[in-house]
């Protein structure tokens, strides 16, 4: 006889009540599993002892081929009878696995079993509880079709003795998420142009889609006109180009433009704009050191306080207010800062002195006439 087969027969001798045995589903039959163990006859394993959540079926839970692991509850070679639990060793593997899961923070894949109020009963071997708020990262209003699928989870909580296990999908959604969002970050680089779709406006400006990642349209990157809401020049829904211009990993924050996509009106204008020029142009914001004028469209340049009036004054807006429209003369230009000085006081004393030019121009013109005239009256005379 070979070691093997004597191996055999002496397990076979030796089993006993509470045994924990290894077998085969050979047959499925009246809600009833039979078990190949190599022994003389089969266990049996009845519904009650297949699962420690109910299961209306016996297949539910196992089909013929299955390996399983199961406890000795009945032992009685007379009557050939050996009834086995499934459920209980299971409970027994369970608690040890899962305090190792939870230990190590590894993920598992659950069945759901039964859709409950307030979540989902999962078989973890033992009774696992997945709270409505931990199914998934957005609001679920009916869970009934859950029922039979098959989950991946974390545990979050673990009390053996009150039989408690609560384990949460979310929890794995929202890391693979973090995850993908990362990869994502990492690929986006400074500078580069992107097609996106406007998620969300806030007060500050409007959040975009630009490939599985937000970033921030900040409201002054939204136009190189003044923008005052958002929402006048995007709403929710909408395709727009946008250019990266900062990307803070940590953070994990980009930072948008959709203006700088578009051609600046400072490019448009460098030729047109000179020293000595004057234009007439409209207060866009008075600021205690002074007021910005656009002098072209969405052009706008300084006038510091100084150059407000040849009078001492003490505020700007004691003079000058929004939308009001006034003369100034360019002072200096910086075309790499898009940066212009003016001066109200100076256009205004370039008025004055046209305005005398003008005036001395037509004394002397009311003279010549006059003395134009007295001579023509005496030659009359001397006729």
């Amino acid at each position: 006889m070979s070691e093997e087969m004597n191996n055999e027969l002496q397990n076979i001798k030796n089993l006993a009540k509470g045994d924990i045995v290894k077998g085969r589903v050979a047959k499925i039959e009246n809600n009833q599993a039979f078990i190949d163990l190599g022994y003389k006859f089969d266990g049996i394993i009845e519904l009650r002892d297949v699962s420690n959540l109910f299961v209306e079926k016996i297949e539910d839970v196992l089909k013929v081929g299955d390996e399983i692991e199961a406890q000795i509850t009945e032992i009685n070679d007379d009557k050939e009878r050996l009834l086995l639990s499934k459920r209980v060793v299971d409970a027994l593997r369970a608690w040890d696995s899962l305090q190792a899961k939870l230990d190590n923070q590894e993920v598992l894949n659950v069945k759901v079993m039964e859709v409950v109020k307030g979540g989902l009963v999962v078989d973890v071997g033992v009774r696992g509880f997945v709270p409505a708020s931990m199914v998934e990262t957005h609001f679920v209003d009916d869970f009934s079709d859950y029922k039979g699928k098959t989950l991946t989870v974390k545990v979050v909580e673990l009390d053996k003795e009150q039989k408690r296990v609560v384990l949460s999908q979310r929890a794995v959604l929202e890391e693979e998420a973090g995850r993908q969002k990362q990869q994502a970050l990492e690929g986006v680089q400074v500078g580069a142009i992107k097609e996106g779709t406007v998620k969300r406006l806030t007060d500050f400006g409007a959040f975009v889609d630009i490939g599985g990642i937000d970033g921030l349209v900040h409201v002054s990157e939204m136009s190189w006109d003044r923008v005052t809401k958002p929402s006048d020049i995007v709403k929710e829904g909408d395709k727009v180009t946008v250019k990266v211009l900062k990307v803070d990993p940590v953070g994990e924050r980009i930072s948008l433009s959709i203006k700088e996509t578009t051609p600046s009106p400072w490019d448009k204008a460098k030729e047109g704009i000179k020293v000595g020029d004057v234009y007439e142009g409209k207060i866009k914001r008075v600021v205690s050191f002074g007021a910005f004028v656009e002098v072209l469209p969405g052009i706008e340049g300084l006038v510091h306080i100084s150059q407000i009036s040849d009078d001492h004054i003490e505020r700007p807006d004691q003079v000058l207010q929004v939308g009001q429209e006034v003369k100034v003369k360019v002072l200096d230009v910086d075309l790499k800062a898009n940066r212009i000085s003016l001066s109200i006081r100076e256009a205004n004393d370039r008025k004055k002195i046209e305005e005398k030019e003008l005036k001395e121009y037509q004394q002397e013109e009311s003279h010549s006439f006059t003395l134009g005239d007295l001579i023509g009256d005496k030659l009359k005379d001397l006729k």
